[in-house]
């Protein structure tokens, strides 16, 4: 099967969309399919040469310097070419350029488009746009949500919750629950003492860790809080903060307020590859609070870190959470979050047994599992599509590509 994706992210940016088009990539090739990936070009990547990856020229966005708006102009000039591929399904990845540049690539090659929903816009908004009615912008984010699934013939969805909410959007296309799967043992050989060493962490400091973009709607000022209860019990107590984000100064500024400043670490990005694997081992116990998740891949490569959890039940971490296997699951407030903190940090045996039982749970979410059903997924959707006749419509192609301007309003970047 030959699979041509669209994202208007991708590494050397860092996040769960990146992180969930290379692991899916990279399994779907090892079973003999191609795919493809369309995705901004970053400064620095001019020399890159991963297989299958087409950087479209891309420019700043001033409001979100860490992301970049590709050239919609770009990729459809590029039509006859991908044309000459030969594929057989589109996946979208992100519902911005990506996803009208998928409508027209649909349009024009005939092909079925499956797109993964991948962020909750609904909680997202009202951080970014404070001074605008909460109420008004859940019902846009709402609407376009349900405009944008509506527009393919199927969407992939990351969790059970997550595909619940968009059936009450009003979504009516065909919907998967297929999470992004996990190399698990690349998580097996972090050095927790070589990573607390090299930062002069003593070894018996008690020891949280958060990983994430470090945004206003992981709900990170909850940890604070609940931090300066924790050093109540365990004054000592170290929460070292992984990520980069637009909440780091008020976070910086929260903690100071809180008096806990020498009790929190901003740790900005560590690299994937070493650093975070002995970032996670490093530390006793796994705290995370987001409302918005729509999986929290995190959390399962703590587990898979032999690190136990303390975590909330919302959105996508429900799905990981509701075996309550290989973590502490809290009320959601503070003050019982901070009760199972202490608990976890505490209780020797409660942790060594929680870290067990995360390795052993961790194994039902293998990436090799995940893309097996995402490729019968994507069978269900070719099954679905009516036929085209190939030969014809090649050479339709040909003779529209040459003479195509556009696809819309909103294309030109």
């Amino acid at each position: 099967m030959r699979v041509l994706m669209l994202s208007d992210v991708y590494f050397p940016r860092i996040n769960g969309v990146s992180t969930s088009i290379q692991t899916f990539r990279r399994d779907l090739r090892s079973m003999g399919h191609e795919v493809d990936l369309i995705a901004p070009a970053y400064p620095g990547t001019e020399r890159e040469t991963e297989p299958g990856l087409r950087r479209v020229p891309s420019h700043y966005l001033f409001f979100d310097p860490e992301d970049r708006m590709m050239s919609g102009r770009f990729i459809r000039r590029s039509l006859p070419e991908l044309a000459q591929r030969g594929y057989h399904l589109l996946h979208v990845q992100t519902p911005f350029v990506a996803h009208y540049a998928g409508l027209h690539l649909r349009r024009k090659l005939g092909l079925p488009l499956v797109e993964t929903y991948h962020t909750h816009f609904e909680d997202y908004l009202s951080h970014y746009l404070p001074w605008l009615p909460a109420r008004w912008l859940r019902h846009v984010a709402r609407r376009f949500t349900r405009s944008q699934c509506n527009q393919v013939d199927a969407v992939v969805v990351p969790s059970t919750p997550v595909r619940e909410t968009l059936e009450a959007y009003g979504v009516d296309k065909p919907a998967q629950v297929i999470p992004t799967g996990l190399d698990i043992d690349r998580f097996q050989g972090g050095d927790g003492p070589r990573f607390r060493d090299r930062l002069g962490i003593p070894a018996d400091r008690p020891v949280l860790v958060h990983v994430g973009r470090v945004a206003h709607e992981k709900n990170i000022d909850f940890l604070l809080r609940m931090l300066g209860q924790v050093t109540r019990e365990v004054p000592d107590v170290l929460l070292m903060i992984v990520g980069e984000g637009p909440a780091r100064p008020h976070l910086q500024r929260l903690a100071m307020q809180l008096r806990i400043e020498r009790n929190v670490m901003f740790l900005g990005y560590l690299d994937r590859e070493r650093e975070l694997l002995d970032c996670y081992s490093a530390g006793d116990a796994f705290v995370f609070a987001s409302h918005t998740e729509t999986q929290g891949l995190v959390l399962l490569e703590s587990m898979a870190s032999g690190v136990p959890l303390v975590a909330l039940s919302a959105l996508g971490t429900r799905d990981i959470l509701a075996a309550h296997r290989g973590a502490l699951v809290p009320e959601p407030n503070e003050t019982d979050f901070a009760d199972k903190t202490v608990r976890i940090l505490r209780d020797h045996r409660l942790r060594a047994e929680l870290a067990a039982d995360a390795r052993a749970y961790v194994q039902n979410w293998s990436a090799d599992v995940m893309a097996r059903r995402m490729l019968a997924f994507y069978g269900e959707v070719l099954q679905r599509h009516e036929p085209r006749a190939q030969d014809a419509n090649a050479e339709r192609l040909r003779n529209a590509a040459s003479r195509d301007s556009g696809d819309g309003p909103g294309h030109e970047n």
